[in-house]
């Protein structure tokens, strides 16, 4: 991963195949040619999720490997792995089994999720050993794993600007992340325990950006576990839905192209949602929390803690102020992806 995020070729390998892996992000005209030469450049693809490929005009379920034009140069490579409105039309096929732990590994480094992949066989003996190597079975089970693997890494009171003491409680997950619940007041533990899943919204949430509704949802949720005498907030590293703070900024620029928040991540590649809701699960019973009562408009949050066994007792609606910069965002939340707003419907209402 370390290798991945440097910019730099990991060598992945599962039973009958070896392959080199080269991100694409932040990929010049320089590191195209030396690893061209490096694993001979007809065997040079680019690989892609099978999200990206439909994008750009491939029907499939699966992460495809793209044939190459050998007069491509660099830009071409990565407008071809993230620009918007791009099409591809030369030969393609289903990417291989090491190819999709190339993608997983990318994608835990929040990098852009594509790579050029080429066999290990055309490289010099002598260099292949000097490339960090891993197997592609290591990578899905890490995924599989990572959840689980959870510790109280510290904790420490800190006294609110509203007044109410909150208990700050940072979880470290297997990746070095820090994973952060906020104790409000004093829960009542005896019921279920008001919760509040907040991702981590740099540009809502500290620099009160109005494309979204985060900042004002967290506001909102702080003060009504205040009101509420206690409850828990889970402040949680999944900038952009999961896709991390520099892919968040990329699916803005294609939003200020006209795709709406779930094509624009579609577009990059990723799932137009990449959160996985296991690891505020393991926070909450960790902290001894396993019956709540979850503060969202989000039906996946529901469905996502259900199935990580935690109790969800009943739903609080959290509506932010509709405006004109984050109805569309909200609009698309609501009929894209079943976020419970009725404020934005009365909003509709009055404007119609």
């Amino acid at each position: 991963m370390g290798e991945l995020q440097a910019r730099r070729p990991v060598r992945v390998r599962a039973p009958g195949e070896d392959l080199i892996a080269l991100p694409v992000e932040e990929l010049d005209d320089q590191r195209l040619r030396e690893f061209s030469m490096l694993c001979s450049p007809e065997t040079v693809k680019l690989i892609v999720t099978q999200q990206r490929a439909r994008a750009i005009g491939i029907e499939t379920a699966t992460p495809m490997a793209l044939s190459l034009a050998p007069t491509l140069d660099a830009s071409g490579v990565v407008v071809l792995a993230a620009g918007n409105k791009s099409r591809f039309t030369a030969e393609a096929e289903a990417a291989s089994y090491a190819a999709t732990a190339a993608i997983r590994l990318i994608k835990l480094v929040r990098g852009l999720p594509a790579i050029l992949a080429a066999p290990a066989r055309t490289i010099d003996s002598d260099v292949i050993q000097s490339i960090s190597a891993i197997d592609a079975d290591a990578v899905h089970r890490f995924v599989a794993d990572a959840t689980g693997r959870l510790a109280v890494a510290s904790e420490a009171t800190v006294p609110l600007a509203s007044g109410t003491s909150a208990r700050f409680v940072v979880f470290r997950d297997v990746l070095g992340v820090d994973q952060v619940a906020i104790i409000v007041g004093k829960p009542d533990e005896s019921k279920a325990v008001p919760v509040r899943l907040h991702s981590a919204c740099l540009t809502g949430d500290v620099f009160g950006s109005r494309r979204c509704d985060c900042g004002d949802q967290l506001q909102l949720a702080l003060a009504r576990l205040e009101s509420l005498g206690g409850g828990v907030i889970l402040y949680l590293a999944q900038e952009g839905r999961g896709i991390g703070l520099a892919n968040k900024m990329r699916a803005y620029r294609l939003q200020d192209g006209g795709l709406d928040t779930r094509d624009a991540n579609t577009t990059l590649g990723f799932e137009d949602d990449e959160r996985d809701y296991g690891i505020a699960a393991s926070m909450l019973r960790t902290l001894n929390y396993p019956r709540i009562v979850l503060l969202t408009n989000n039906p996946a949050k529901l469905d996502g803690l259900t199935q990580a066994g935690i109790e969800i007792t009943a739903r609080v609606p959290l509506e932010a102020p509709v405006t004109p910069h984050n109805k569309r965002y909200l609009t698309t939340k609501a009929v894209r992806s079943g976020h419970k707003l009725v404020t934005l419907k009365a909003s509709s209402k009055e404007t119609s």
